[in-house]
C-alpha cells in the first residue's frame, strides 16, 4: 500500500500530510496488525480492518492534523472496522472462539519477562516464523505483517513477480489458519528452538537489504532498518537470551558501516572505507552488547558474528586490525557452523595473518567440498583478489569473470569490474 502523493495535489500542506500519514503508517503497522491479530484471530480480518483505518485517517488527517497518539488512533478505528465486519457477516461469535484458542494468555513457568511484558509483536513473530511454513514465506509474512511493506516492495526486494509473492504470503496465511497455528510465545520447552527460527529470520532480512540485488539501490536502507527494529523488540523481551543480544549487536556494527561501504555506486572494501564516516553511536551500542554476551559467556554463532565485528570497528585503521582474534574466532565459528561461507570468510582473515598463498590454498579445497560455491559470486571474488596479491594476473582476471557472471549486486559488479580492468596482462 504505497501512500507517497495521498491526499489533495492542491496544496503543500495536504502533500505533507499525506507524507506523514505514511510515516505513521509505517511506523505502527506492525503494533497496529499484531493487536487486531491478537484481538480478532485472523490475519485476514486484521489487514482490512488496518487499510480500512488508514483510509479514515486519509479523509479526516489533513484537514484535523495528526492526533497526539496515532497509533492509538489507528488502533480504535481499525477496531471498529473490525467488530463491524464482524457483525456484518454475523461471524463475531465463531471468530471469537477462534481467537480465543489460538491466544494463550495463559503464563508458562520460566518465560520470565514474557510473564510480565506480553507484546503483540513478539506473538506474531513467532506465528510468521513458524517451523511448519517454508523458510521463504516466513520472511514475506514477516515483512508484510510487521514491516509493513507491501506486497510489490517485497517482491522486487527477493525478484519475483509481484503475483507470486502475493500467493506466497497468501498460501503461508491460509496455512496459519488451516493448522491452527497458535498465536503466542511458545512455551518454555519449545522456545529455543523457536527463537533460532526468528533469528534466523531476522539476519535473512537484514542481509537482503544490506546485499540487495538486481537493478536498483546496492543497499535497501528501509529493509536493513526493519530487521534492526525487530531484533530491538526481540532484545528487548527477551534480554538474557544471549544470540537475541548477539544478533542486534551484529546488525548494529555491521549498520554502522553502511554509509563507507558503497562511494560513486561501487562497493568499498572494508580495508578501504573512510572511518570517519562510520556510525560511532552505533558501533559503541554494538560493543556494549558484545560485552553483555562475554559476560553470559554462552557463546552462539551471532555472538561470534558480532564479536568477529567488535574486532573491525574497534581498529582506527585497517593496519590495525588484529588478525590473529579474527582468526581465532572464526576457528569458534567453524565449531558452531560449518558451512562453506563461514570457512571461506575464515581463510579471508588468514590470508591476513599467513598470506595468500596459504589461503588459496584453503578456498581451492573448498571448491571441491562444496560445488555449489561456484555460483557464489563471494568465492571467485575471493580467489581474484588472493590471486591478484600471488602475482598471477592472467588468473586473476579469470577469476573476475567468474565473479561477475554470478554477481547481481550493482556496487559489487562496479568494483569487481574496475579491479578487473586493473589487471596486467602478463602473468
Amino acid at each position: 500500500m504505497t501512500l507517497s502523493g495521498a491526499g489533495s495535489r492542491d496544496s503543500p500542506a495536504s502533500t505533507t500530510s499525506g507524507a506523514a500519514i505514511e510515516r505513521v503508517f509505517r511506523e505502527e503497522y506492525g503494533r497496529l496488525i499484531a493487536s487486531l491479530v491478537r484481538r480478532f484471530g485472523d490475519i485476514d480480518i486484521a489487514e482490512e480492518a488496518a487499510g480500512e483505518a488508514l483510509i479514515t485517517a486519509l479523509e479526516k488527517w489533513p484537514t484535523s492534523g495528526v492526533p497526539p497518539n496515532p497509533g492509538a488512533w489507528l488502533t480504535t478505528t481499525a477496531g471498529n472496522r473490525a467488530i463491524d465486519r464482524l457483525r456484518r457477516e454475523k461471524l463475531r461469535d465463531d471468530k471469537h472462539r477462534q481467537a480465543a484458542e489460538m491466544y494463550d494468555d495463559s503464563p508458562h513457568e520460566s518465560l520470565g519477562v514474557f510473564e510480565d511484558q506480553p507484546d503483540d509483536r513478539l506473538r506474531l513473530m513467532f506465528t510468521c516464523c513458524h517451523p511448519a511454513l517454508a523458510p521463504e514465506a516466513r520472511i514475506a509474512l514477516t515483512l508484510r505483517l510487521l514491516g509493513g511493506l507491501t506486497v510489490a516492495e517485497i517482491a522486487q526486494a527477493f525478484l519475483v513477480p509481484e503475483t507470486t509473492m502475493a500467493q506466497r504470503i497468501t498460501r503461508a496465511k491460509k496455512k496459519i489458519a488451516a493448522a491452527r497455528i497458535p498465536y503466542r510465545v511458545p512455551a518454555a520447552e519449545d522456545l529455543p528452538a523457536r527463537v533460532a527460527a526468528v533469528l534466523a529470520v531476522l539476519f535473512l532480512v537484514f542481509n537482503e537489504g544490506y546485499l540487495a540485488s538486481g537493478d536498483g539501490e546496492p543497499v535497501r536502507a528501509e529493509l536493513t532498518a526493519e530487521a534492526i527494529r525487530l531484533a530491538r523488540i526481540l532484545h528487548g523481551l527477551m534480554p538474557d537470551e544471549p544470540e537475541a543480544t548477539g544478533l542486534l549487536a551484529l546488525l548494529l556494527l555491521t549498520e554502522a558501516r553502511r554509509e563507507a561501504r558503497v562511494r560513486a555506486g561501487e562497493l568499498v572494501r572494508l580495508d578501504d572505507q573512510d572511518r570517519g564516516g562510520w556510525d560511532r553511536g552505533l558501533i559503541a551500542e554494538g560493543h556494549a552488547l558484545v560485552r553483555e554476551c562475554l559476560a553470559i559467556n554462552r557463546p552462539g554463532r551471532y555472538q561470534v558474528l558480532a564479536a568477529i565485528n567488535a574486532v573491525h570497528t574497534d581498529a582506527p585503521t585497517a593496519d590495525a586490525t588484529d588478525w590473529s582474534q579474527v582468526v581465532a574466532l572464526y576457528d569458534q565459528l567453524v565449531r558452531l557452523d560449518r558451512s562453506p561461507i563461514v570457512a571461506l570468510n575464515r581463510a579471508v582473515a588468514i590470508a591476513e595473518l599467513d598470506g595468500p598463498e596459504v589461503a588459496l590454498s584453503q578456498v581451492d579445497a573448498l571448491l571441491r567440498a562444496a560445488p555449489a560455491l561456484s555460483s557464489y559470486h563471494a568465492f571467485h571474488a575471493t580467489r581474484a583478489d588472493l590471486l591478484r596479491r600471488l602475482g598471477r594476473s592472467a588468473d586473476a582476471r579469470d577469476a573476475y569473470d567468474a565473479a561477475l557472471a554470478v554477481c547481481d549486486n550493482t556496487a559489487e559488479r562496479a568494483y569487481l569490474s574496475r579491479r578487473r580492468g586493473e589487471l596486467v596482462t602478463a602473468d
